[in-house]
């Protein structure tokens, strides 16, 4: 449920070298793991050498093989030729780092996706981006959504190949849509918790279904409130979260009150929250779950947003569930209905 968010010019990767075979001393041990000081190369030439002293074999070249493959005799006890020839090199530390260089840090991504029409596409795709409502952490502006090209062409990229083009609008539309409304979600979440416990609690005491009237009053008080921003984002579907691992093992248990199907998607959110005039990074952890359709055969979709645990989001999360157990239970719902009947 990511998006694809490019630079005007993409990075260039860094090239890896390749190792070069490692130089020993005159009295130092050959390295273990070369095929040349193998036991087994070192005997089949050796008993292939001529007793008659010979005229030398041409050295081959240095980018050359070192096994003499021109001599049948020489290579008769090797099954085939130890040395490599054409393998991909190993991966390693630079080989990583090259591809990690062409990822945006700031959502994990590919720095540019391609607007061109796919190899073989049968069906013409918008190129139009449309802009979210969701503030950039930078300040210039608000993130925008990959256009219904770039999603087929990322899906292309990342191994879906058998994706259906005509379906790609309607896929982008849903994803746009997922995104709006876990933004709104955190931005609750900001607006009740994001200048401090003791104001959560305020929101938070009079139960969930008081907490919009509280937090209007509180902000008319205030003279407003400051609208969060998005930092960076990361989309980490194979990575279940313990609260959804929790709820798979509870459905198992007791499949009439939690059987669910597993999320389809995660999501870590990185907001820039304002505490007294300080910005402070807060994660926010996104479960994307489908529900049974509509009769209308409309998909439905559920969307679990909380921080991440901290021991300050701990406290959130207690006092906003908390809250609202003992609006309920101690009876101030009833008593407030009352109050409003009389009034």
């Amino acid at each position: 449920m990511g998006w694809f968010w490019a630079d005007a010019t993409p990075a260039a990767p860094a090239v890896s070298k390749p190792l070069n075979h490692p130089q020993s001393g005159g009295d130092a041990a050959p390295p273990p793991g070369c095929p040349m000081h193998n036991k087994k190369t070192v005997d089949a030439f050796a008993s292939a050498a001529p007793t008659a002293a010979a005229a030398p074999a041409p050295a081959p070249p240095a980018s050359g093989c070192p096994v003499p493959h021109s001599n049948p005799s020489a290579n008769a006890a090797l099954s085939s030729c130890p040395v490599p020839h054409g393998s991909a090199p190993e991966t390693t530390a630079d080989n990583q780092q090259s591809f990690l260089s062409k990822l945006n840090p700031l959502n994990y991504m590919f720095h540019s996706i391609s607007q061109e029409r796919a190899p073989n596409q049968t069906h013409a795709l918008p190129t139009s981006r449309d802009e979210s409502s969701i503030p950039k952490g930078t300040g210039d502006g608000n993130w925008e959504y990959p256009s219904p090209q770039q999603m087929y062409n990322a899906l292309l990229r990342k191994g879906y190949t058998d994706t259906d083009v005509t379906a790609v609008e309607s896929m982008v539309a849903v994803h746009n849509f997922l995104n709006e409304g876990a933004w709104g979600e955190i931005v609750e979440w900001e607006r009740r918790f994001g200048k401090g416990l003791l104001r959560g609690w305020e929101v938070s005491k009079r139960g969930e279904d008081n907490a919009d009237i509280e937090l209007r009053r509180l902000e008319a008080q205030e003279g407003g409130w400051e609208q969060p921003t998005l930092i960076r984002f990361q989309g980490r579907p194979k990575e279940m979260t313990p609260k959804a691992a929790i709820l798979q093992m509870l459905g198992r248990v007791y499949p009439s009150k939690f059987g669910t199907e597993p999320p389809f998607d995660r999501h870590d959110w990185f907001v820039s929250r304002n505490v007294n005039g300080q910005q402070k990074e807060v994660r926010y952890v996104i479960d994307f779950y489908s529900g049974p359709p509509e009769p209308t055969g409309e998909p439905v979709f559920y969307l679990d947003v909380r921080p991440a645990v901290t021991p300050t989001a701990a406290v959130e999360r207690l006092m906003r569930w908390g809250g609202d157990v003992w609006w309920k239970a101690s009876g101030s719902e009833v008593r407030e209905e009352k109050k409003n009947a009389r009034s």
